[in-house]
């Protein structure tokens, strides 16, 4: 028969079993896994502990960013609000220029509070207060750019007003003086004189100091030119009458002696002129002029005699010298 392993059936079930053994192994098993999960327990607490401190640490952290951040992002804003107002106002410089000390001190503060990568909580609320101080100057600020745009406003409809009101009165200024130019001109015109009655005599000087109208050219000593005078708007007072002779050759007769004789008109332009004889005029009357004509000696001919009176020829006449004849 052969051998097996197995119990025969005639070995008893109960065979006693070495219990202690089993005892020692499992309490070395118990203790290995007690401190396996005590270990493991030690390590999740670390863990735990290590990521709630670094929570904390981000945390601390981040709110210090953003309390920074929050801090420069006001201060950002009111220096916009001060480049602002001194950027476009010219007249605010001047007045700025009195508060810049408070100012720059305010800014420097600041910006080193900002610049402290390790500022503390007190020092940003330090930093908020002097950014409230800076906002408070740069509101007094505006309300002065608004009360002198306000004023700036009110002059220019003021000269904007005046301006128009300027206008007004050198356009009437112009046409009164159009006007009052026309009108004086108008007088000027009117005022001169009409002359009536001329008469061109040729006179004869003797020895004895008696005159007589001569029959021959060559005893002519002088013509007397004679007219009368007379304007109802010239008003009373002294006058300039001015006569041009014309000899036979075509020349005007001048005197030498009395040097420039150029008499401007108004209508032939400049001319040149023999005598010129001032008259004292009486408004709205008649006078007579009575004007001698002299020269060496008269040539046989016409003579034309024009004359002329605040720039117009007012009267002209010609008188014919013959030899040895009556002249016409």
């Amino acid at each position: 028969m052969a051998n097996t392993n197995y119990p025969s059936a005639n070995e008893p079930h109960n065979r006693p079993v070495n219990n202690s053994n089993n005892t020692g192994r499992n309490i070395a098993i118990g203790v290995l896994a007690a401190a396996l999960l005590g270990t493991w327990g030690y390590f999740l607490k670390n863990k735990s502990d290590n990521e709630q401190q670094i929570q904390v640490v981000t945390s601390q952290a981040t709110a210090a960013t953003t309390a920074r951040d929050s801090v420069q992002t006001l201060y950002n804003e009111s220096l916009t609000r001060l480049d602002s107002l001194t950027g476009s106002n010219n007249d605010l410089q001047g007045q700025l220029s009195g508060r810049q000390g408070e100012i720059t001190k305010l800014k420097n503060e600041i910006n080193r509070i900002l610049r402290n990568k390790n500022a503390s909580d007190a020092d940003l609320r330090r930093a908020r207060t002097l950014i409230a101080t800076l906002n408070d100057k740069i509101g007094n600020l505006e309300a002065e750019v608004a009360r002198l745009t306000g004023e700036n406003q009110e002059l220019a409809a003021n000269n904007t007003q005046l301006t128009a009101e300027k206008q007004v009165l050198e356009t009437n200024l112009q046409t009164t003086t159009a006007e009052k130019e026309q009108l004086a001109s108008t007088v000027d015109v009117a005022s001169t004189f009409a002359a009536s009655n001329i008469n061109i005599t040729p006179i004869q000087e003797r020895r004895n100091g008696k005159e007589k109208v001569t029959a021959t050219a060559r005893r002519v000593d002088k013509l007397m030119v004679s007219f009368d005078v007379e304007n109802r708007v010239a008003k009373s007072g002294p006058a300039d009458l001015y006569v041009i002779v014309t000899g036979p050759d075509g020349k005007v007769i001048t005197d030498p002696a009395a040097g420039a004789t150029t008499l401007t008109t108004r209508q032939d332009g400049d001319l040149q002129y023999t005598s010129k004889i001032g008259i004292e005029y009486e408004q709205g009357t008649r006078k007579n002029v009575q004007i001698p004509l002299r020269q060496n000696s008269f040539q046989t001919g016409n003579y034309k005699i024009q004359i002329y009176q605040n720039g117009f020829k007012i009267a002209e006449g010609v008188r014919s010298l013959k030899k040895g004849g009556i002249f016409g």
